[in-house]
């Protein structure tokens, strides 16, 4: 397995976006490379399918400790995958602060606003708020890296949400009796935004792989100070019932190895407007899969959204002549 090594000062200095620098990207990262669709699908499907999961697993075990397990898991999993594929594993020196500011917001912001919103409310309707992850990534990449803000994109941004709003429309109600859980996703969707926008602006000299499992160890001792002293009394994975215990080892093994990796994968190899886009099926995904593993009955509004989302994502990674998105 290969990955892409981002090295400091490839595409823009480390410490300034390309507008300040005068340096532009090259023409052919404006648009989706063809050599990632496949990636996108599995993620898209694999991300998708982790919200009812999540709803799942925290149905039997405290957030956080949940949460704490995955990390865990990630971090084996991942080193090992490093280590057999003969990629670099080791920090470069001055790289620790800009590896744990992106960890904060990417594994520390979304990991635990997320995990407690979806505790909160319905899982599909976690997956809707959390996934405004776009519109906050297309601002944040404007703000914090320079990158141009195109009719494309501004589309790909209104249908993406129309069909966000459109599923979460007759679930108002239901959302405004769990307004903490509401507040929590959208917390979370602009915690993971600002890290893709880190990832871009600070850039770390290392293999996907190892980029994310060192993301992971940075942000564990946060998820693990509250697993242990903001939540109460023991708990025993191996008594889990099976629901539970099937949403943990789906965590365990797809999405905090598999999952993590291949969103690195992207984030650094694509702008952050465009990566951020890429993934707006994902909500689509989860509200379908809830329906399926947890009664959910989609609607009509769940079939036109969908329509939306796939417009959207038509605009956006369907590659033009002159490059631009």
């Amino acid at each position: 397995m290969t990955s892409r090594i981002f090295k400091p000062g490839a595409g823009f200095p480390p410490d300034h976006g390309p507008a300040a620098a005068g340096v532009r990207e090259p023409q052919a990262h404006h648009t989706f490379p063809p050599r990632l669709f496949g990636l996108l699908v599995a993620l898209t499907i694999g991300w998708g399918v982790n919200w009812p999961m999540m709803k799942l697993a925290v149905a039997g075990m405290p957030p956080m400790r949940f949460r704490t397990l995955c990390l865990v898991a990630g971090i084996v999993g991942l080193f090992s995958m490093t280590r057999a594929a003969g990629l670099r594993i080791r920090v470069p020196a001055g790289q620790w602060p800009r590896l744990t500011a992106i960890a904060l917001a990417n594994i520390c912001g979304w990991n635990i606003f997320a995990i407690y919103g979806v505790s909160l409310m319905a899982s599909g309707r976690a997956a809707i708020l959390g996934y405004t992850m776009p519109a906050w990534g297309v601002l944040l990449s404007r703000w914090v890296l320079g990158e141009p803000f195109t009719r494309r994109r501004a589309w790909g941004v209104a249908l993406g949400l129309s069909g966000m709003l459109l599923l979460l429309g007759g679930e108002i109600r239901a959302v405004g009796r769990s307004p903490l859980g509401a507040l929590c996703m959208v917390v979370a969707a602009f915690f993971w935004a600002l890290g893709t926008a880190l990832m871009k602006r600070w850039p770390v000299d290392l293999p996907a792989s190892s980029f994310t499992a060192w993301q992971m160890v940075a942000g564990l001792p946060v998820i693990l100070a509250l697993a242990l002293f903001a939540e109460d009394g023991t708990f025993n994975p191996f008594t889990l019932p099976w629901g539970p215990f099937i949403g943990v080892l789906y965590n365990l093994v797809v999405a905090f190895n598999f999952c993590y990796w291949a969103w690195t994968k992207i984030a650094v190899v694509m702008p952050a407007g465009i990566s951020g886009l890429s993934i707006m099926m994902i909500p689509v995904v989860g509200v379908f899969s809830g329906a399926l593993m947890l009664g959910e009955v989609p609607r009509g509004p769940d079939y036109a959204a969908l329509s939306l989302v796939v417009a959207s994502l038509v605009i956006v990674l369907r590659p033009t002549r002159g490059g631009t998105a």
